[in-house]
């Protein structure tokens, strides 16, 4: 099924984190703003390489399986994952399972988020001025760009010895 979904350039990224405080902005279900649903990783600075990193909306997702409390659903209308926070336990079962660390918990009000993709405009998007974030359709997507972000990923997601 097609969507649309958030795509990331990570070579575009400069790491200037506008993403982070536009998300922590914008979203009523966070307080503060170090709970943002993006987040602009890096192993080391000097690499000049940073990767925003947010829910991939997954076909299968994970954190809604491992929700007991049935707080996470999949909304049909954007095909989006989303937290019914009335539900939500603040378990933080979500945040363990999501392999992509996507999901967040709010200490303050004891409760999971995630990037809700701003009910369909992605803030985090709209004030990227690098371009790095892309709201797109699924079908848009072009592999050999996954497959490079895939590659450089791994680069920065592997273990170092010690």
């Amino acid at each position: 099924m097609d969507f649309k979904t958030i795509v990331v350039h990570p070579e575009r990224c400069t790491g200037c984190g506008d993403c982070e405080i536009a998300c922590a902005a914008k979203s009523s279900q966070i307080t503060g703003p170090g709970n943002s649903c993006i987040r602009v990783v890096s192993e080391n600075e000097a690499d000049n390489f940073f990767l925003p990193t947010t829910c991939q909306q997954c076909e299968e997702p994970l954190c809604l399986a491992a929700c007991a409390s049935e707080a996470i659903y999949r909304d049909e209308a954007l095909y989006r994952i989303l937290i019914r926070r009335d539900k939500c336990v603040g378990c933080r079962m979500c945040v363990s399972a999501c392999p992509f660390g996507a999901m967040g918990f709010d200490e303050q009000r004891g409760k999971a988020y995630k990037c809700d993709l701003c009910g369909g405009g992605p803030e985090c998007v709209r004030v990227c001025g690098e371009k790095a974030l892309e709201f797109t359709d699924t079908s848009m997507i072009q592999k050999p760009i996954m497959l490079q972000a895939a590659s450089r990923l791994a680069a920065v997601m592997r273990p170092r010895p010690f």
